[in-house]
């Protein structure tokens, strides 16, 4: 057995599942030799505002951006979908069946997570619930606000989005 053989079986040993995730020295690494495929929900209100979440992390910087999630193996796309929403906005969504726009994002200057195929689905809250930011700030990671116009500081792999506001 050649020596990268012995190098990727030590690496799948440290795997447990990969349908939970993968560590993330791993996760990193894959993103670095193929495209990761994601899914975006587009969460409008009844008003017509987008739903964006405050984001705060080493490879994208701060901004505004549409919560998504990517794909785990054998994970299907409406998991995927709910296990963001309650991940990131802590609950379910309603979504679109298909996906509204597939969008490939290709970040030629970053090395590790500069790849990605979205898949972008139109979602909205169950009837009656609303979003709580509990003890997050604004400029907190993970605080959610409505807009009904799109944020200057929206996240520069995210300004596609600017076409669904308003």
């Amino acid at each position: 057995m050649n020596r990268l053989n012995e190098l990727l079986q030590e690496v799948s040993r440290q795997i447990n599942n990969p349908e939970e995730g993968l560590p993330e020295e791993v996760f990193l690494f894959a993103t670095e030799i193929t495209p990761m495929l994601n899914v975006d929900l587009l969460i409008r209100d009844e008003e017509g505002r987008i739903l964006l979440s405050w984001r705060d992390d080493r490879f994208y910087g701060k901004g505004w951006h549409v919560p998504g999630g990517i794909l785990r193996l054998k994970e299907s796309f409406e998991d995927r979908i709910q296990k963001t929403a309650l991940n990131e906005i802590g609950c379910n969504v309603i979504c679109s069946a298909k996906p509204i726009e597939i969008v490939p994002i290709i970040i030629k200057e970053m090395k590790t997570r500069g790849h990605f195929v979205t898949f972008v689905y139109e979602c909205r809250l169950p009837k009656g619930v609303e979003i709580k930011n509990g003890t997050r700030q604004e400029t907190e990671a993970g605080y959610l606000a409505w807009h009904k116009k799109c944020p200057d500081n929206i996240l520069q792999v995210h300004t596609f989005y600017r076409k669904y506001f308003m």
